[in-house]
Order: C-alpha cells, then sequence, then structure tokens
C-alpha cells in the first residue's frame, strides 16, 4: 500500500497528529519546504508500506575539496531518512531526537552518480528508543552508503 502526502487533512495541532500525519503535511506540497534539506536541494519524498524515501542529484556545489560529494551530504540524506522513519512510526503525543547515526560509506559520490534515493525504515520502536537503518543508492539500485540509528523516543 503507498501512502502519499495530501493536503486534504485539515489543519490540526501538531500535538494531535500522530507521526505519519505530521510527516504527510510536512510534505504536502511535494518536498520538505526549507532548512538543511531545501539547501542541500533534496528533492524527492515517498511514504510507501512503513519506508521513508528521500532522494537528492548532487551536483559540484556538494563537492568536498578533493572532487566528490562530500560526506556530510550523504549523511544528511542518510539522517534525514532515518529520522522521518522513526518520526512516521510514532503516535500523537510523542517525539524525538537522535541519540547516535552511523554511517558507511560504500563508495563515491559524484555529479555522474545522477539521483540518489535514501531508503529508510524502523527496525524497533520501543517506548523510550527507536532503531532505523537507511541504504544510499543510486536508480540502478547500487548501494553508495547506509546508515543505522539510535533515537530517543519521549512524551511532548
Amino acid at each position: 500500500m503507498t501512502q502519499t502526502a495530501t493536503a486534504e487533512r485539515p489543519a490540526r495541532p501538531l500535538s494531535e497528529m500522530t507521526g505519519l500525519e505530521q510527516i504527510q503535511q510536512i510534505f504536502a506540497h511535494g518536498g520538505p519546504p526549507r532548512g538543511l534539506p531545501a539547501t542541500l536541494d533534496f528533492d524527492h519524498v515517498e511514504l510507501i508500506d512503513g519506508r521513508v524515501i528521500l532522494g537528492g542529484t548532487p551536483d559540484e556545489r556538494h563537492y568536498n575539496p578533493i572532487g566528490t560529494v562530500h560526506g556530510g551530504y550523504i549523511a544528511s540524506l542518510l539522517d534525514s531518512a532515518v529520522g522521518c522513519a522513526v518520526h512516521a512510526s510514532l503516535p500523537a503525543g510523542q517525539g524525538y531526537t537522535t541519540l547516535e547515526l552511523k554511517v558507511a560509506y560504500h563508495r563515491a559520490v559524484t555529479k555522474k552518480t545522477g539521483p540518489l534515493r535514501a531508503v529508510g525504515r524502523v527496525t524497533h520502536l520501543g517506548r523510550r528508543a527507536a532503531f532505523a537503518e537507511a541504504t544510499l543508492v543510486d536508480l540502478e539500485g547500487r548501494a553508495y552508503a547506509s546508515a543505522t540509528t539510535t533515537c530517543l523516543v519521549f512524551d511532548r
């Protein structure tokens, strides 16, 4: 089942919305409208079967001095995917914060790599901790990096 963001839902206070409803509202207009995702040109958002898929197409603006995409761009895309996956899994009245993020870089990314997708999913959601993972892939499914996270879950 595909869950898509929708602008049809009436606006309610965030405290009354589930994490999934909050994510749907945030991305209702095609993607993150502001902040770091806008700065880094993340350009793709999907919520599918409990997975969050975020995307971006890196170019030379995202390069480090050695001529490849900076690891921070890759880590930010993966961090956003695991964070949104946790967020989308929370009931109303709960929030989260990242305790740990581990990123493994599998191969270099350049502008020739083309569009990338960070596919995040929750591996365990408990009362006080959540665990999630994400893989960064190109459109052919080749893995470029992966990440795991531990998040603290709390009542708002």
